[in-house]
């Protein structure tokens, strides 16, 4: 079909859109009703994060959905924002929105297409299958459309996938690469079965620090569904807030986002739960895709040895194992999850700066960052804990 016969929409709130037409473009479920393959461009986990108020009014997050039609199909669609700073990203952009502000320009608002607060890997401009050559570029054009026609510095879709990557820079942006911590089943039967992979010395670590972390004083417990009631929630509330605290300052969440989530998004949460005496201490959130689990928030308002590692880490590869998972998602940054069995991994975003001049400056910065993330990824894969890694086979 010709480019023609497709139009570019944008709304300030999902409210617009009709769910199965969203969740048809992300192919978010298959057709035997099993979990989706990315839970976070759901229309459900994304029109929580609205309602909820996490995003909209004064969070520096504004809706602007962009969706393409033919005629009154919608075949396309992307999570986009306006945004007012740079915060809950994961890509950092700071030392650009300094550079350009010194040179008398103003970088804020820009544009975000991407999942708020969530830095996972997936599909950003989401088509129906039979119409993804042809929606794709139109919405990269009509981003950049958009934020040129309303005077924005930048457009950013970040943690994209390879081949919106790959297309991208055809189509005007700039490329970024960054990595994360990734765990990898290797078809294990069980934990030790894994443990057995890794070096003697890893291997060994690993345990003690597992019979520490379970010598706390009380048990730990996976909740899922049904199970999650409002009591957790409150808890897990509180280790949330004191983690936001700490990390960057305020929580980027509502409560009332987990209240949502909770009931529009049960089956594909996995909270896991330190408890002593039936009262959570501590405790660990995860999203579960079709193939993988996604660890996403974490805190506590007790502190015992090696109790994160257990929660966060430990308990998510038991449950990838025990359900067939093809991966652990760990969430950004954390050089200490490699000797926990968790390696490097690419990920990628795409960027476009109106000003020609700075954008020639930004694109010469990312090609000297992308050899030093892949002498990076080289050299912590060399640390990597198992005993014969072949590295080709596990990236």
């Amino acid at each position: 079909m010709p480019k023609s016969e497709i139009t570019i929409k944008i709304v300030e709130t999902l409210l617009s859109v009709n769910e199965n037409d969203w969740d048809a473009c992300a192919e978010s479920e298959e057709i035997d009703g099993s979990r989706p393959v990315d839970p976070f461009t759901t229309y459900r986990f994304l029109r929580a994060l609205e309602d909820s108020g996490s995003v909209g009014n004064s969070s520096g997050w504004h809706p602007y959905y962009i969706l393409a039609f033919r005629e009154n199909e919608l075949i396309g669609c992307a999570p986009m924002y306006i945004k007012t700073h740079s915060q809950g990203e994961y890509i950092f952009d700071h030392a650009w929105a300094n550079a350009y502000e010194r040179a008398g320009g103003k970088y804020y608002p820009k544009i975000q297409v991407a999942v708020p607060f969530t830095p996972v890997p997936g599909k950003r401009l989401l088509a129906k299958k039979e119409n993804q050559e042809q929606a794709f570029p139109i919405l990269m054009e009509g981003i950049k459309n958009f934020a040129s026609k309303n005077r924005l510095s930048s457009a950013h879709i970040t943690f994209c996938s390879f081949d919106e990557f790959k297309k991208g820079e055809s189509l005007g942006y700039l490329k970024r690469t960054s990595s994360q911590f990734h765990w990898k089943n290797d078809n294990y039967k069980n934990f030790q079965d894994f443990l057995n992979a890794l070096s003697s010395r890893k291997r060994k670590n690993i345990k003690k620090e597992r019979e520490k972390a379970r010598n706390f004083g009380g048990k730990i417990v996976r909740y899922s569904g049904n199970e999650i009631t409002g009591k957790h929630w409150d808890a897990f509330w509180d280790f949330y807030q004191d983690t936001g605290r700490r990390k960057w300052g305020q929580p980027y969440l509502t409560r009332s986002f987990f209240d949502i989530a909770g009931e529009k998004m049960s089956n594909e949460l996995l909270l896991v739960l330190a408890e002593i005496d039936g009262n959570p201490i501590a405790g660990a959130l995860n999203f579960i895709g079709m193939d993988a689990l996604y660890g996403r928030y974490w805190g506590c308002t007790e502190n015992y040895s090696n109790l994160h590692f257990e929660i966060c880490y430990y308990q998510a590869i038991e449950y990838a194992i025990e359900n067939r998972l093809s991966r652990v998602e760990a969430g950004a940054q954390g050089d200490h999850k490699l000797a926990r069995g968790y390696l490097p991994s690419h990920t990628y975003s795409l960027h476009w700066i109106n000003d020609r001049g700075f954008s020639k400056a930004v694109a010469q910065y990312l090609d000297e960052e992308r050899r030093a993330v892949g002498r990076e990824m080289e050299i912590l894969n060399d640390y990597g804990p198992f005993k014969d890694l072949n590295l080709e086979e596990r990236k």
